[in-house]
């Protein structure tokens, strides 16, 4: 049977044209049936992506994990190198302490410029936005003031 002899045959809303026009009210509850419907599918589909995306995020995240912990016994095998070198124009405990002591150094010249980058970013709160909520609640507020 063909769709123009389907004497119930319907249009792209679902209103059939058996001599029966859907009311406006009928038309609302349907558009509102079918957001709610679309916007549950599409929530849906964002859990997925999200899920998928979040493991991959995970596994490279793990990789870069391996990569530091790798790079950290290099610069372990490095210092020790630094030391072997040394110790071939000096005692062995000189050149150790030697290269401690550079360590140390850089250690705390780091802590330093750490601190003054902490004691910048201070207090951490986002002060610009909460004094724009303040005036635009004041506004809300005292709309002839403004």
């Amino acid at each position: 049977m063909s769709q123009a002899a389907d004497p119930l045959r319907r249009d792209p809303v679902g209103a059939s044209y058996a001599g029966h026009e859907p009311s406006t009210g009928e038309l609302v509850s349907r558009l509102s049936d079918e957001m709610s419907q679309l916007l549950r599918d599409e929530l849906r589909l964002a859990q997925l992506e999200m899920g998928g995306k979040a493991k991959k995020a995970g596994l490279g995240l793990g990789m870069f994990g391996v990569a530091g912990l790798l790079a950290l016994y290099g610069v372990g095998v490095l210092l020790a190198t630094a030391v072997l070198v040394l110790a071939l124009v000096m005692d062995a405990w000189l050149a150790a302490l030697i290269v401690a002591v550079v360590l140390l150094a850089g250690a705390g010249v780091a802590a330093l410029l750490g601190k003054k980058r902490v004691e910048e970013a201070a207090p951490p709160v986002p002060t610009m936005a909460v004094e724009n909520v303040k005036q635009d609640v004041d506004a809300v507020r005292h709309p002839e003031n403004h």
